[in-house]
Order: structure tokens, then C-alpha cells, then sequence
């Protein structure tokens, strides 16, 4: 995890300057990549990027949510299988990875992918006890 936080520390491009992706650029760019993302330095997801705008999402916890993306006024917004209301983000590809912006909204949250970190997608199965 240190060298992730090191990794989205020294990425701080100047996003504002480049263009947001269209739904083609970023189903190019993602299809069949696992891509861990960071916020303010620290991990914040990885998210699995499928054939057919299909996606599995964890907040690094184990737990994975199998979703679906696409395009809405310039937006790649996703809807999960465990939340209705989609999850739209403006997305730029610096460069050195990809930057999204929540809703497109500069004081919104801000989220850095991490160049390959070494590490895997983990994805507990359902729970399940007494």
C-alpha cells in the first residue's frame, strides 16, 4: 500500500488542460484492465474493466460489486448492482493514467489511477454463517 500512496502522490497533472473522454477513447483505453484508483495520496478503489461496458468494483475491502457503464451528456456514469442511481464522472487521460472527476464538478472528488501497483483485485464470496 506504500507504494501505491507513493505512486498517487507524484500524480497531480494538470487535468483541466485535457480533453474528457469520449465513451469510444474510454472503452479503449479500459477494456480488459484492472485499474487501481487513489484519492488525496491514499487508495481508494480498483474497478475490473469487462467486454460489454461490464465492470466489477471493490473499495479494496474484499468486496466486489458487478456494474455496467455508459455514456450520458459527455459523462461515463455507472450503476452497480447494488445502488439504482448511476455514478457519473468525467474522465481525462493525462498521460501518465487517468484522472476522474466526479459529476465533472472541479470541487468534487478527484480521482487518480495508479500506474501498476503489483497487486490483485480481491473479491471475497457472498457472506455466509450461522
Amino acid at each position: 500500500m506504500m507504494r501505491l500512496a507513493l505512486i498517487l502522490a507524484m500524480l497531480a497533472p494538470p487535468v483541466l488542460a485535457q480533453p474528457v473522454m469520449s465513451a469510444e477513447e474510454f472503452d479503449r483505453y479500459t477494456q480488459g484492465k484492472t485499474l487501481f484508483y487513489g484519492f488525496d495520496g491514499i487508495a481508494y478503489g480498483v474497478e475490473r474493466y469487462m467486454s460489454g461496458r461490464r465492470v466489477i468494483w471493490s473499495f479494496l475491502d474484499g468486496e466486489c460489486k458487478e456494474g455496467v457503464w455508459y455514456e450520458q451528456a459527455g459523462q461515463i456514469c455507472f450503476v452497480y448492482e447494488d445502488r439504482s442511481d448511476p455514478q457519473c464522472w468525467v474522465f481525462r487521460d493525462t498521460g501518465g493514467g487517468l484522472v476522474a472527476q466526479f459529476e465533472g464538478d472541479p470541487t468534487q472528488t478527484e480521482l487518480y489511477e495508479a500506474d501498476e501497483i503489483g497487486e490483485e483485485m480481491l473479491c471475497y464470496g457472498p457472506d455466509v454463517g450461522v
